[in-house]
């Protein structure tokens, strides 16, 4: 394959043209160092084959944001010892430094003061003004701050430094950003000059370094901190003349939706920015490298095979999987547990200020304590569930050593993500479900699907250990009318068990329930969707809930938040408002997606017998995610 090849840029050679481009993972200590579980992290996607690796946001001074900082000599000792980890495998390291676009001394200050209000007051104005409101003389000062950093960088061992043209540097390359009227703004060539100028500084303070350029790219539809679609490739070629090596060309962001550049499933097509590298990469004779939902090594191929980039950056996807690369160069690509672009564990924790994990890779964020090793006794382990909890334990049950046998009542595999992949936008879910299914059966699990069991079918295995991974069951609460035939299950109607139509009411503005009106809503009823609390979809990720706001809007989904339901009638679902006025609202059909339990299973023989039995996932305690139903399951077939 064209992408495991090597790849010469600069004076480096990256062993195969794998990125793990730059992204914000919170694993940093306090002071910005590079600790051990970041290290443990990267060592990890190098041990799994990745030829480049960038650490993303690296500070080149004493910032208020929360990524690695490179601006004392004393930091570089924790950059020297990453390099170290990741050169042992092979991997070239480069760092990404920029400049936030606010007044850094001026936002240290007060907080070290601790005025908090006006911390968040100047944040505020500076992350709309400061490119217009900096100084010629404070930019210069940002360039010299920059190549110092890149030359601590180079001591430490790095291989490359790439400038972030988003952030400070792509919104002075903006029109929709610059407003100067200075050297700085205007024309293209103005707007670009401070770009120009960062280059050429850091060719003469770190002339042996291979210098990468983030190619922050504004499409009509998204972005702002960049260049706009229809200049870039002019600019593209400004940069190589001032001696860039190769550009990483991606989505300018700016939007406050993170989605812009991160887009979850279904929000953006595959590969959606490759068309775009394609036309910088016909302007220029240097490697391009582009990044962008770009999910396996066909399609990574794919693209590289068009010449419409020559090094892919895959984020998510390592994340996913770190050993991606290696699985591709060893033609084992079905074996690859493939990203579903969910954005839960990785965008959604680092807007949350927690760091980077994976819903699928129990691994990701904890290189350092959870790994899969051989049993020290094989044992004989019955798995009893066949959703992503139970194919989960299976699968590490069985990499261990393990004799495993698992269980579903269900003619099929996956349990809950069979539904959760109906609504708009989810069928990426699916994916999970394949790729789980074919590590369990690839491990050498034995399933029995079609048939409920029961505790002599357990027993008649033999088992020295039981994971009981049944999930959970939708409920719904004591309102009058509940059993009535107009009145249906939101789990049911995305199996397709049960049918509606008409005008429906959803109780419940849930993820379930949320998702379920949207459903019913594009398959052609009059949605309604009715929540106690004050906000409906309040735990959406903050990436898929403008498309779902602008969807409801588009299909009419009424929302109802604040309204408690009192009952339901044949016609008529009767709900009191916050202020306790009586609310009506008229429907043929009542959906309740009001919530979940854990749903119930006899282990008193297995028990009784003398046989260990654990439960995971969302029958352990309390109904949770994915993520929990993963990481419980690993956890657990790791203690066996």
């Amino acid at each position: 394959m064209k992408i495991m090849q090597p790849i010469t840029v600069g004076g480096i050679t990256l062993k195969n043209r794998i990125m793990f481009p730059p992204l914000t993972t919170g694993y940093e200590e306090r002071d910005g160092s590079i600790g051990e579980q970041s290290r443990a992290f990267y060592t990890r996607l190098a041990q799994g084959g990745v030829g480049y690796i960038v650490l993303g946001d690296v500070a080149p001074i004493r910032s208020f944001s929360p990524t690695p900082k490179l601006f004392d000599d004393s930091q570089i000792e924790s950059f020297r010892l990453l390099a170290d980890r990741v050169h042992a495998y092979g991997a070239k390291l480069g760092v990404q430094i920029f400049h936030p676009e606010y007044d850094c001394d001026a936002v240290n200050a007060l907080f070290a003061q601790g005025k908090m209000e006006e911390v968040r007051a100047r944040l505020h104005h500076d992350m709309q003004f400061f490119t217009d409101e900096v100084s010629e003389e404070t930019l210069l000062s940002i360039i010299d701050k920059i190549c110092a950093c890149a030359q601590r960088a180079q001591k430490a061992g790095v291989d490359v430094v790439q400038v972030h043209g988003d952030r400070l540097v792509g919104c002075l390359c903006s029109t929709r950003m610059n407003h100067r009227t200075d050297k700085f703004g205007g024309s293209l060539e103005n707007r670009t000059r401070f770009a120009i100028m960062l280059v050429r500084a850091l060719k003469r303070a770190v002339p042996e370094m291979v210098i990468d350029y983030k190619f922050a790219v504004v499409t009509p539809e998204r972005g702002k901190g960049g260049v706009d679609a229809a200049d870039a490739p002019k600019f593209a070629r400004w940069l190589e003349e001032a001696g860039v090596d190769m550009l990483h060309v991606a989505q300018a962001n700016h939007t406050g939706n993170m989605a812009d550049t991160i887009p979850p499933m279904g929000v953006q097509p595959y590969g959606f920015f490759a068309d775009i590298a394609g036309q910088v990469k016909e302007a220029v004779s240097i490697p391009v490298s582009t990044v962008g939902r770009i999910i396996d090594p066909a399609m990574a191929e794919r693209i590289v095979e068009s010449e419409k980039a020559d090094i892919i950056g895959l984020g998510r996807p390592l994340l996913c999987d770190p050993d991606w690369p290696n699985k591709a160069q060893s033609g084992c690509a079905c074996d690859i547990r493939r990203c579903i672009s969910c954005n839960k564990g990785c965008t959604d924790n680092i807007q949350n200020r927690a760091f980077l994990a994976c819903v699928l890779n129990a691994e990701n964020g904890y290189e350092r304590t959870r790994s899969i090793t051989p049993a020290a006794e094989k044992r004989n382990v019955a798995v009893v569930g066949g959703g992503p909890s139970g194919l989960e334990a299976a699968r590490v049950a069985a990499l261990r050593g393990h004799s495993v046998t698992l269980f579903e009542r269900a003619p099929e595999l996956g349990g809950q993500l069979n539904i959760a992949s109906v609504p708009p936008r989810k069928e990426e879910m699916r994916r999970a479900v394949l790729d789980l299914t074919h590590a369990v059966c690839k491990a050498g699990v034995t399933l029995r699907l079609g048939a409920e069991v029961s505790a002599e079918d357990i027993l008649d295995t033999k088992p020295d250990a039981v994971i009981v991974a049944v999930g959970a069951s939708s409920f719904a609460p004591p309102i009058p009318g509940k059993n009535g035939p107009n009145v249906a299950d939101a789990w049911a109607v995305l199996a397709g068990e049960q049918q509606v139509y008409g005008r429906v009411a959803v109780i419940g503005g849930g993820m379930v329930g949320c998702e379920t009106a949207e459903y019913l809503a594009g398959h052609g009823c009059k949605v309604s969707i009715v929540e106690m609390m004050d906000k409906i979809a309040a735990g959406e990720s903050t990436t898929i809930l403008p498309t779902l706001m602008e969807n409801y809007k588009t299909l009419g989904v009424e929302q109802y938040p604040g309204h408690t339901v009192k009952a339901i009638t044949m016609d008529t679902l009767v709900c009191e408002d916050k202020e306790g006025g009586e609310v009506l609202i008229p429907c043929d059909y009542v959906v309740m997606a009001v919530g979940a339990r854990p749903a119930a299973f006899d282990a008193s023989a297995l028990e009784n017998a003398g046989i260990p039995v654990v439960r995971v996932g969302d029958c352990a305690d309390k109904v949770a995610d994915i993520s929990n139903a993963i990481k419980t399951a690993y956890d657990a077939a790791c203690e066996l």
